[in-house]
């Protein structure tokens, strides 16, 4: 490479290159990101604090194709290797050295106006997207779908006279998100069921709920195949949601 007209020499070059720095492409000096870089945006890397950090990717309990057509390999790599990934890296990095690290993330949720304000709102969003995903994760499955039997059966219909109507109340709660969010079914500290939106990584454990299904309804985790049509990702999505694991928290709750 003739590097005469750069103002870089080979070495200072090599030495970018090798580090993932952003390059000024010869021609113009246009620039060119690594390609990790610009996957992870501003996501920080773990740093020597975080060398054995305490908060980790789960591994799924399925493989990653397992779930379509309804949710593609693709997207599911992504969603759970950069974006999840991101969330951890971030929580990992900012509670480093502090009592929040030797907590379980769903704690820190429960915990969070306790966290110092110089570190809540990173907290909040990392924290919440670690522990929303990890349940993500958990409550779909292959081979799923369905209709929920039990007392949690019992419940729903209790509370929304029947199955298709909490559906169709749900999918109404997860398509009228505006912009990033989820959608949640909960239970509330009176044993009682609810149904809502929260915006960005907000937790339900943040507000004193148990969250027992949720949905993820930003852009990530259905653009690529569904592009702007969340209410078809909506739709498509009850065919993998596992009802013995939200039984099983159901259970737990009560």
């Amino acid at each position: 490479m003739n590097t005469a007209h750069t103002g870089f020499t080979r070495r200072q070059i090599l030495k970018a290159t090798g580090t993932g720095m952003t390059l000024f492409a010869v021609a113009g000096c246009v620039p060119v990101m690594a390609p990790e870089a610009a996957l992870q945006g501003n996501v920080a890397a773990p740093t020597a604090e975080t060398a054995h950090p305490a908060f980790t990717l789960p591994e799924l309990l399925y493989a990653e194709n397992d779930l379509e057509p309804y949710i593609d390999a693709l997207t599911m790599n992504i969603h759970r290797t950069k974006h999840h990934q991101a969330y951890i890296n971030n929580l990992n990095n900012a509670v480093a050295d502090t009592e929040w690290a030797n907590m379980r993330v769903e704690e820190i949720c429960r915990q969070i106006d306790r966290v110092p304000e110089t570190l809540r709102t990173t907290v909040r969003n990392n924290g919440g997207g670690h522990a929303n995903h990890s349940l993500f994760w958990k409550i779909m499955g292959p081979n799923a779908g369905g209709v929920p039997g039990g007392a949690l059966g019992d419940a729903i219909n209790a509370q929304w006279v029947s199955f298709e109507e909490f559906k169709a109340q749900f999918k109404a709660i997860g398509v009228g998100c505006f912009g990033s969010g989820w959608a949640w079914l909960v239970v509330k500290a009176d044993g009682s069921l609810d149904a809502y939106s929260l915006p960005n990584q907000d937790s339900p454990l943040m507000q004193g709920d148990i969250p027992l299904l949720g949905v993820d309804v930003w852009e990530h985790a259905y653009y690529l195949h569904y592009q702007n049509r969340r209410a078809d990702y909506l739709d498509a999505w009850w065919n993998v949601v596992n009802w013995d694991e939200v039984a099983s928290l159901y259970s737990a709750a009560q």
